[in-house]
């Protein structure tokens, strides 16, 4: 990832609108600033949310509050509470969320 072109700026989180994705089962509510090419996220994830898809994009996310079931494609499980974080390159492993609690994410992609 290259980042060019961004000015310094602060984000206030709670003023950037919500958007609901719908999952298999619950929401993900996005908040989302786009810089270029970077898109910068909080994510809220709903208790029992699945995702209703496999991701192939590439991502940096952080864990900040609840705790996050990710599955890859080959059959790998992870388990991620508050403090954790995974990155993935683009096209590396295919990957989807679950949750059975909710969870508050921050991800850089």
């Amino acid at each position: 990832m290259k980042m060019s072109g961004i000015p310094f700026g602060v984000t206030d989180w709670s003023g950037v609108e919500a958007q609901a994705h719908p999952g298999d089962s619950g929401t993900a509510l996005w908040r989302m600033r786009a810089f270029g090419d970077i898109r910068v996220r909080q994510v809220e994830y709903t208790p029992g949310y699945v995702a209703d898809h496999w991701c192939v994009k590439g991502h940096i996310l952080y864990v900040l509050a609840g705790e996050l079931h990710t599955e890859l494609e080959d059959g790998r499980r992870f388990v991620l509470k508050a403090g954790q974080s995974y990155q993935v390159a683009d096209g590396a492993e295919p990957h989807r969320s679950s949750t059975p609690v909710g969870a508050t994410l921050f991800i850089v992609d």
